[in-house]
């Protein structure tokens, strides 16, 4: 799967997605929007925010010649969003195939425990970070929680909450298009 894809189902948090979109958007990523609601590109946020996405999930190619590091899927948190994402088996399949082919993984909130502790990968040593109390299913592999607004690990980037989104995204950013992160942070009033 090449490319960056933010995956929405009903219930997403409304920063942790659009505000990730909006970041990459500004530093010149092209981003898909992805619901994997059956038949319906219509997704309503925790929030009630009806967002259109660009495609379906039974759209997304699912092929993986070529993916690489700079492929990334994104998953946002939200309830019970992160709960329908991690309970959508074909997701979690095209997860496993993409991080197995090169690709890179990146959610926020409550999806790092819920979504990420579904990939297929050794736990044992990495950090992430995530919304306090979702943090389980991770360290029981091994993993190290940290409280910091977004973590890098290798090709798996995790965020902690809404109020650290554009954190998230940035660092997603960071990776994608180095030469403009710093443009937009500046461009944001970050600093």
């Amino acid at each position: 799967m090449k490319g960056t894809r933010i995956f929405l189902a009903d219930g997403f948090e409304d920063i942790e997605a659009l505000a990730v979109c909006d970041a990459l958007r500004r530093g010149g990523v092209e981003v898909e929007l992805v619901s994997i609601e059956p038949g319906r590109k219509e997704v309503v946020s925790s929030h009630g925010v009806h967002v259109a996405a660009d495609s379906l999930l039974a759209e997304v190619d699912d092929t993986h010649t070529g993916t690489d590091e700079k492929d990334f899927m994104i998953f946002p948190g939200g309830m019970p969003g992160s709960k329908r994402l991690a309970a959508c088996s074909p997701l979690i399949a095209l997860m496993n195939a993409h991080y197995a082919a090169g690709g890179s993984v990146a959610a926020i909130c409550a999806a790092p425990g819920l979504v990420l502790s579904q990939l297929d990968t050794d736990w044992k040593g990495k950090e992430f970070t995530c919304f306090e109390g979702f943090q389980e299913a991770l360290t029981a592999k091994g993993a190290r929680y940290i409280v910091e607004p977004a973590v890098k690990c290798g090709r798996i980037i995790t965020g902690r909450s809404a109020g650290h989104a554009l954190a998230f995204g940035l660092t997603i950013l960071k990776e994608l298009a180095p030469e403009q992160s710093e443009k937009v942070h500046y461009g944001m009033y970050l600093y």
